[in-house]
């Protein structure tokens, strides 16, 4: 086993998704599953035994819902990244999975490339947002107290140089450290740490808070 291997845990309740995934994912040469949960509670106990780079998180499970084991697990591994497993139907989970430190989401139905680069993403500290359902997500923001957030967001906004705001404006579209530097003509390591002194001026835990951040200030 080298150190590029991700190790992955997934979690939720129904066999038959689990079996998918893990196919999926051990179709890829760099991509481990270590472990498989079946609610919130297993999936926390097997990351502190694993010590994964991902989980995979539904969000619907019994015992401990996904929710409630990406709060434990942000407490008990803060190291591990957490991506949530959805479906149209939970766009305000997906909401507060997002304010909690979730790593990203996608959809139970993603196409199997977006799993694996998801995974992928969200072991090298990129936040991942499914195409499928960021349109539904920006949908819910743009829906009441709007005004307010975008003024405090704004307001927080006005702490970043010209070039930061730059940089957030390509994470608020999705973009990957290695393709905000190509369209900024900087390398992927300068990207990474303009990414950290914006985390770090806008108080967010990581690039999803920040992208929802921009595109609340309409960046």
């Amino acid at each position: 086993m080298t150190a590029e291997v991700i190790r992955v845990v997934i979690a939720d309740d129904e066999p038959l998704i689990r079996a998918g995934i893990r196919m999926i994912l051990t179709s890829a040469p760099d991509i481990e599953v270590v472990a498989e949960a079946a609610n919130g509670r297993e999936a926390v106990e097997l990351a502190r035994s694993h010590a994964p780079e991902v989980v995979l998180l539904d969000i619907q499970m019994p015992v401990m819902d996904g929710l409630t084991a990406l709060g434990e697990l942000r407490r008990a591994a803060p190291e591990v990244r957490a991506l949530i497993l959805t479906t149209f139907g939970e766009k305000e989970n997906v909401l507060r999975a997002l304010g909690q430190g979730g790593a990203g989401f996608l959809l139970k139905d993603s196409a199997p490339g977006e799993l694996i680069g998801a995974v992928r993403a969200a072991a090298a500290g990129d936040a991942y947002l499914s195409p499928g359902a960021t349109r539904h997500v920006v949908d819910q923001l743009a829906s009441g107290k709007a005004a307010a957030r975008g003024e405090e967001a704004r307001r927080r906004l006005a702490e970043l140089s010209e070039r930061e705001r730059g940089v957030l404006a390509l994470l608020g579209e999705g973009l990957s450290n290695a393709d905000a530097g190509r369209r900024l003509h900087m390398s992927e390591a300068t990207v990474k740490t303009y990414v950290s002194r914006i985390l770090a001026k806008l108080g967010c835990e990581n690039r999803v808070q920040a992208a929802l951040l921009a595109r609340d200030a309409g960046l």
